[in-house]
């Protein structure tokens, strides 16, 4: 069934996006403590995190349209936090940092994937 594999994608790549995000944070915060800006072994990572978010998101609005989300107990929440996901590190990036890259910003950075790793596994809570 084509639904039962979207679903075991969307799932499987869940797990993925917690945990590539708590790696990121980790990593972020291990940079920023040493005093280190970002570089663009860092933002190419965090890029790659987005892109897991995208196609995440592009799984979910086929389920969505197919009719994945009944089983859901709150489809709403688990769609608000997916949006946020969506989001968030582009906005960080583009109105909070604007091209710093200071260690300030690898502190901001941190925060915002670890942050992004919390969310990721609150919208597998909600999914449930």
């Amino acid at each position: 069934n084509r639904m039962e594999t979207v679903i075991a994608i969307h799932r499987a790549l869940s797990n993925t996006a917690w945990l590539f995000f708590l790696i990121l944070g980790l990593w972020g915060l291990a940079r920023a403590v040493r005093g280190r800006p970002v570089n663009s072994n860092y933002l190419g990572a965090a890029f790659i995190g987005q892109l897991i978010f995208v196609v995440q998101a592009a799984l979910g609005a086929t389920l969505w349209i197919m009719g994945g989300s009944a089983d859901m107990q709150r489809p709403s929440i688990h769609l608000l936090y997916g949006v946020f996901a969506l989001v968030f590190l582009p906005f960080v990036y583009l109105s909070v940092l604007r091209g710093d890259d200071t260690n300030r910003a690898q502190w901001v950075l941190s925060f915002t994937t670890l942050f992004l790793f919390g969310i990721a596994l609150r919208s597998i809570g909600t999914a449930i």
